[in-house]
């Protein structure tokens, strides 16, 4: 089976990480967000993966190209100068898509999800599309996907042909499609493949399914929920089975209170767990790192630093008794991750 992870987007609520990252390329506690989708769709039963690129393409390719080689999966790139929405996207890639259901992942999400039994009943169905679907957070303004009782899709973001009796589901953004869906797309531009595409297929009559999971999703595409799925992480609220040995803790041993430290790093201050310190990485004397911290490969955290609800990317320095509260630190950089906005 083959897989298309979106990579295009511009990433910029992120900004200013996104200068240096596509979103699915950022570092997440140690590796490459891509990393963990390569291990869902590994795992389950995926052999070829395509990207599409748009903004920061090399930087996104190379990533791709190291994390597939690394997993053992072949890997296919379509370019997009102009970028084509997600319907444009996946058709961009029809050439290798077409022939068999395939599956589509989000590449700016954290879902450790295992999608065998969704490929399962996507192929039992005969739907042109199956979209995973959760119950929708509380609080959250997400557009919904409203199902019926049989599971149909009949709305999405409030088109489509609706029908009576309808109930809201949130999309993670994770989908299984059979070939037909291309018969459905325009030729050419951008478009949406939930607004646009998929409302076509259900105007003809043809069927759009929803299959709901129980399992841990996060979009982090702002510095508030990225922040917070760290803090998840760390705090035990996100099942790493599904990630096997591409778990960011895997062959890691925490303490008592949840300090995950790499044997790699230097750590002459004080972790406090939940917290998590990467390879390379030096905490000098006097730091205090932690609670609900991330110290990325290579970082440096300076003589009575403090760091507390926040995220250091790699090779990053922390001054000598800087003091870090909710914020995503690269470089010179100090981007607010207030987990009130989360």
């Amino acid at each position: 089976m083959k897989a298309m992870v979106l990579c295009a987007g511009l990433g910029t609520r992120l900004r200013p990480l996104t200068e240096r990252w596509p979103k699915p390329a950022m570092p997440f506690l140690g590796q490459p967000l891509f990393r963990y989708h390569l291990a869902v769709l590994k795992a389950a039963g995926v052999t070829a993966v395509g990207i599409n690129t748009h903004h920061l393409p090399d930087t996104m390719a190379a990533v791709a190209r190291r994390e597939c080689e690394r997993a053992g999966l072949s890997l296919h790139v379509v370019h997009e100068p102009v970028i084509q929405g997600t319907g444009g996207g996946i058709r961009g890639l029809r050439d290798f898509l077409a022939g068999e259901d395939f599956v589509v992942f989000n590449g700016d999400i954290l879902f450790p999800v295992d999608l065998r039994p969704v490929v399962a009943a996507h192929r039992e169905s005969g739907a042109v599309a199956t979209m995973v679907l959760l119950p929708m957070p509380a609080g959250e303004t997400y557009a919904a996907v409203e199902a019926d009782a049989g599971g149909q899709v009949r709305r999405i973001a409030g088109y489509g042909p609706g029908g009576d009796g309808l109930k809201p589901w949130h999309f993670t953004g994770v989908h299984v499609m059979s070939p037909s869906v291309f018969d459905f797309m325009t030729a050419e531009g951008p478009e949406d493949i939930n607004r646009e595409v998929y409302v076509r297929v259900m105007q003809a009559g043809l069927p759009v399914r929803g299959h709901a999971v129980d399992a841990y999703w996060s979009d982090l595409g702002m510095p508030s929920r990225y922040l917070a799925t760290v803090r998840d992480v760390l705090e035990g609220r996100v099942p790493l089975a599904a990630l096997g040995a591409d778990s960011p803790l895997a062959g890691l041993e925490a303490d008592g209170a949840g300090a995950w430290v790499h044997p790699g790093a230097r750590v002459a201050g004080t972790v406090r767990g939940p917290a998590y310190v990467g390879p390379g990485a030096v905490v000098d004397a006097g730091a205090t790192v932690g609670p609900g911290v991330s110290v990325g490969p290579g970082a440096w955290v300076g003589q009575g630093a403090r760091l507390e609800r926040c995220a250091v990317f790699e090779e990053t320095q922390v001054a000598p008794g800087e003091t870090l509260t909710e914020v995503l630190a690269w470089g010179p950089h100090r981007v607010p991750a207030s987990l009130a906005g989360r």
